[in-house]
């Protein structure tokens, strides 16, 4: 059975924790067993925003041992994994002093604040032998999970266009200090560069334009276009001030060879240039559970993670600041170095998925 302690009990934090109940009653060999926040007392009574439901606004925390100190949580239980959905400055340090304990660790996306210190995590974890993987939650997400398969596949020949775009209203607390978050450029946007970096490793050169509407936020509203030597026109864009009735959103549409993919209002649309088109069967749960259930499969059977190294995760990271570096110079093409964040052929494997 392994023991896992949640470490950070915000709008993710909730994410996290319900799928964890969801895959112990499913009869997953987890069990929940602490859960730490500096703010613990109030938060076990209040509720959490983000963009999207979580399954309740107050949860009952009185099964599970809480506290105010990671310090005291680890060295009180004997903890296999902990999760860790903290701010993103705090996730390189924590993550190392973990792995260096001996235990495994989910961090939330993005890896790091900066790709200097996501390195020194990728080389703790090599160097410990334990596993890290970090929560880029879209690659296990139905539609985009049906993306990759066409793609890898060459279901409908190359790939000749993509866009890719999500927005909502903004976020709040410590998400609009842009020194902490990175802005909506870091925090949302690398959604979306993740996928295209997943899909077609990394791209020759960015161009980026993008705006600070909120002050000290950061970039938060962003349009980037990648360019590959095979001339395709990808491009991905983000909007965190999205506000009245907006909601949130999250949409694709790539044009193959032979076909289209749009996925919208959460339907994935295929339309073949010779066929009826058809709305694909994608399974019904949400990357989040689809990606802790791969990750705790993993630790169980020993067996590294591959469908989001860590390795791979900053290479996403250092797109994300090669972008940055474009909007700084108002769209100037930056050119990415060298490749050694991009996928390898292990990371295209679905082991333990299913």
């Amino acid at each position: 059975m392994l023991k896992v302690g949640l470490v950070g009990f915000g709008f993710m934090g909730r994410m996290h924790f319900d799928n964890y109940i969801r895959l112990a009653s499913e009869g997953e060999a987890i069990e929940l067993v602490a859960i730490c926040d500096m703010k613990i007392n109030e938060l076990k009574h209040g509720k959490a925003s983000g963009n999207m439901a979580t399954e309740q606004e107050i949860y009952d925390l009185t099964p599970y041992r809480l506290y105010d100190d990671i310090a005291e949580m680890v060295a009180q239980e004997e903890l296999d994994i902990i999760d860790i959905t903290l701010p993103t400055p705090l996730h390189a340090e924590l993550t190392c002093a973990m792995l260096e304990k001996g235990i495994h660790v989910l961090c939330e996306k993005p890896v790091a604040r900066h790709s200097s210190d996501a390195w020194k995590m990728a080389h703790v974890a090599k160097q410990t032998g334990k596993t890290l993987m970090i929560g880029q939650c879209l690659r296990f997400w139905p539609a985009y999970e049906y993306l990759k398969s066409v793609v890898e596949e060459d279901r409908y020949g190359a790939v000749k266009a993509g866009y890719f775009f999500r927005g909502s209203g903004s976020p709040q607390e410590w998400f609009l200090d842009g020194n902490k978050s990175g802005g909506c450029i870091l925090d949302m946007h690398i959604h979306d560069t993740d996928i295209i970096h997943w899909l077609f490793g990394k791209p020759d050169q960015v161009s980026t334009l993008a705006r600070n509407v909120i002050s000290e936020s950061g970039y938060d509203i962003v349009s980037t276009h990648y360019l590959y030597p095979d001339g395709k026109v990808l491009n991905a864009q983000a909007d965190w001030t999205l506000e009245g009735d907006f909601g949130f959103s999250m949409t694709f549409r790539v044009s193959f060879e032979k076909a289209n993919l749009v996925f919208e209002n959460g339907e994935l649309k295929v339309n073949p240039n010779d066929a009826p088109g058809f709305v694909a069967d994608l399974s019904p749960d949400s990357g989040y559970y689809q990606q802790i259930r791969y990750f705790i499969r993993s630790v169980a059977a020993g067996a590294p993670v591959t469908v989001c190294t860590p390795e791979s995760a900053i290479g996403s990271l250092e797109i994300i600041e090669a972008e940055i570096r474009s909007a700084d110079e108002r769209g100037a093409l930056i050119t990415i170095g060298e490749k050694a964040g991009s996928l390898t052929a292990r990371d295209k494997s679905h082991e333990f998925r299913n």
